[in-house]
């Protein structure tokens, strides 16, 4: 799977949870490359056992130094707070110039800290979709 993700910025998955699953799961984190195909871009995978504290996560993102940064599931188990919490923390990353895709248990959250949406087709389509402007919404 090819995919060319925006630099600098959170892109939250969307689609069934199967589909999210298989995507996240075809992503091989040697095969990125910057945007002219040249060189291999260092690439962390994030996920979480359901019982791991919101502490030790966020320890685990301000850990984080990669160009690209696949967080899978990463708040499963957590309450909704503290999903919000871990979520909102991987805007420092992307702030850094890292591209963060976020596959999460509540694509909601993860759409209120993300740049751009990568919606996922249960016919294996992927296509980036840009989010509204909310400050311009609510202007």
């Amino acid at each position: 799977m090819s995919l060319k993700l925006p630099v600098s910025s959170v892109v939250a998955l969307l689609g069934p949870a199967p589909v999210r699953s298989a995507v996240c799961g075809a992503l091989d984190e040697g095969s990125a490359r910057c945007a002219d195909g040249h060189g291999g871009l260092g690439v962390v995978r994030l996920t979480a056992p359901a019982h791991e504290p919101l502490a030790d996560r966020l320890a685990r993102v301000d850990g984080v130094d990669a160009a690209v940064v696949l967080v899978q599931r990463f708040t499963d188990g957590l309450p909704a707070a503290q999903r919000r919490t871990l979520l909102g923390a991987l805007r420092a990353l992307a702030g850094h110039g890292a591209t963060v895709l976020v596959d999460d248990v509540d694509p909601v959250a993860a759409l209120a800290v993300a740049d751009t949406a990568l919606r996922a087709h249960a016919d294996g389509r992927v296509e980036l979709e840009p989010l509204p402007d909310v400050a311009a919404l609510l202007a």
